[in-house]
Formats: structure tokens, C-alpha cells, sequence
């Protein structure tokens, strides 16, 4: 069984699949479900102008409010069909590299299972190698369930 269920959300396809699996795995267990974004600040230190590196953080962060809110209003009142009575949802936005901070999360709120989409948004974060996935599967303490 699975209390708590981390779903970290970029506002891509891919998370919000993930949603739906994890609202049926928390249906059946009685979960909690946190869904989390990260503002991807590990690339604003290399901007020199400090002006417009505020401004792209305080745009990241009004897009992650923005993704973590429309993701949970859509998995309570159409991914549901009324059947999330069971479970509680909570919100989080954390700044800082999104692999690390997903990590960190399953750590400080005790995660029993991650439930990722395979691949996030299809901008910014395509310009640096690496995947935020696969770094969480190599290195989570607790089972990831990836959605395609």
C-alpha cells in the first residue's frame, strides 16, 4: 500500500497521464497525493544582467503556480469522475534543479512511490543534457512508476 504519492508536474502531456495513474493507484489504496513543480533556476546564474534574471524567475514561478494549480483542478473534477473523495491532494513549488529537488522531496515527505511522465515540456529544458526522469529512477529511495 501506498500512503503518499509525489506527482511532479511540468505541465507537459506526459504529467498529466501520469495524474491519472496515480489517482487510480490512490483510489485504491487511499493516498496522499502531492504534486509538485520545480522552477528550473540552475541555468539563470549563467544570465548577466540581473534585472532579467529576476524577471525570468518571477515568469517561472508564476508558470509553475499556474501548472500546479491547473493540474490539480483537472485531476479533481474530470480525472476523478467523483472518485478522489479519498484523497487528500497537496501542492508544493520548490525552486533549484528539478532532479534534486524531486529527490529531495521523496526524502523530507517520506514518498512511498513516484508516479513521472516520461518526458517534460518540450523547450528550455531540451537545450541541457541529461533527463530529469532518469536521474529520479537512478537515484529515488522509493518505486517510480514512469507513464508514457
Amino acid at each position: 500500500m501506498y500512503k503518499k504519492i509525489l506527482i511532479p508536474t511540468d505541465g507537459s502531456e506526459y504529467s498529466e497521464k501520469a495524474g491519472e495513474y496515480a489517482i487510480w493507484i490512490a483510489n485504491q489504496s487511499f493516498s496522499q497525493i502531492m504534486v509538485l513543480n520545480v522552477i528550473d533556476t540552475s541555468y539563470l546564474r549563467s544570465i548577466p544582467q540581473k534585472d532579467l534574471e529576476l524577471s525570468l524567475e518571477d515568469q517561472f514561478k508564476a508558470e509553475g503556480n499556474m501548472a500546479v494549480q491547473k493540474f490539480s483542478k483537472k485531476l479533481e473534477e474530470s480525472e476523478c469522475n467523483g472518485k478522489c473523495k479519498n484523497i487528500l491532494f497537496n501542492t508544493l513549488i520548490k525552486k533549484g534543479k528539478p532532479a534534486d529537488e524531486i529527490l529531495k522531496t521523496i526524502k523530507e515527505e517520506k514518498i512511498d512511490l513516484v508516479v513521472i511522465g516520461a518526458s517534460g515540456k518540450h523547450g528550455l529544458n531540451r537545450l541541457y543534457p541529461g533527463s530529469v526522469t532518469e536521474s529520479v529512477v537512478r537515484s529515488a529511495s522509493c518505486p517510480v512508476l514512469v507513464v508514457k
